[in-house]
């Protein structure tokens, strides 16, 4: 396929041309097919960052989905809501989203497989169909998953537009001074310990909302929290910079104390709402994912131990 590059475009980066130019494809998709090689100009494969010009011809070419290689696994899903579409589930602590490097276990995909059977989006790849976001493996709570290929790609859009409303609960070490507050530093790779990220001003920009739920002592609180851009580990890194890591997330700060360690199962965050427009229909929907009994466990435990 090929198209040529409007005047709007002229000195734009290849890979925002392809994706705002062709509509069809995907963010995800645009950047696999660059790393494939498959969009040339001049009969030559251009990197993502090439700067194209007005009248330029680009092609590209999508290969046909391999075949699926995983087989479904029969695991039960906490389905908060389900249509032809769209699923969501209600991740479980514990479960890794999609395969990857060193993934043994069964994933959400696994058992995705096994319950949507054939109705699930191909565009993801080969070992994320329907995946068009994640949550970390101990974090629970809601995700959305694609079943339509038209459903993959608008959700994609309306991730990238930040289009959707997310909303966490975290217990957090300490209690913040501030009823509520914002932070909006820029997170990245960290410059040592590359599994994880740390605030960078060579990162990429990340807005996080909070506000104080319930407090215990001055232990630990509760918190409400609002994405507005999906950067890995975004909450844990920007509440670990202003001094309160999340309760039970080692790699982030958090030192346990002798008398709560042996009830923190996890690093306690948890995805508890969803707002968004039916990518489809544009209906308005809410999600609500209810608190896992792990993470209601440790709210009595510090209720009981630290509450005046």
């Amino acid at each position: 396929m090929s198209f040529e590059v409007l005047e709007v475009f002229d000195r734009v980066r290849a890979d925002k041309v392809l994706h705002d130019q062709c509509s069809e494809l995907s963010r995800n998709q645009v950047q696999r097919l660059f790393d494939e090689g498959l969009v040339w100009h001049d009969n030559e494969a251009i990197n993502k960052s090439q700067r194209l010009s007005t009248g330029d011809i680009i092609y590209y070419s999508i290969p046909p989905l391999k075949k699926l290689v995983l087989e479904p696994v029969e695991i039960a899903l906490d389905i908060l809501y389900e249509d032809e579409h769209i699923a969501v589930i209600n991740k479980a602590t514990g479960m890794v989203v999609h395969p990857g490097n060193g993934t043994v276990e069964p994933t959400l995909v696994h058992a995705l497989l096994y319950h949507c059977r054939d109705s699930l989006s191909g565009i993801g790849g080969v070992e994320r169909p329907g995946i068009v976001h994640r949550l970390d493996k101990n974090t629970s709570g809601a995700i959305i998953i694609a079943k339509a290929d038209a459903a993959y790609i608008e959700l994609s859009r309306m991730f990238e537009k930040r289009e959707l409303k997310k909303i966490y609960l975290a217990v957090v070490s300490g209690v913040p001074n501030l009823l509520s507050g914002t932070v909006k530093l820029p997170i990245g790779r960290h410059h040592v310990n590359r599994i994880k990220m740390s605030v960078s001003h060579h990162g990429r920009y990340a807005h996080t909302d909070w506000q104080r739920e319930e407090v215990f002592g001055d232990r630990a609180a509760l918190l409400k929290i609002r994405i507005h851009t999906g950067r890995t580990h975004q909450i844990r890194v920007h509440l670990a910079h202003i001094g309160h890591s999340l309760v039970g997330d080692t790699l982030y700060g958090y030192k346990a104390k002798d008398s709560d360690s042996p009830s923190i199962p996890r690093v306690l965050l948890h995805a508890s709402e969803l707002l968004f427009n039916h990518p489809i229909t544009k209906k308005l929907i809410k999600i609500e994912a209810p608190m896992p009994d792990d993470f209601l466990a440790v709210l009595n435990d510090f209720r009981e131990k630290f509450s005046s």
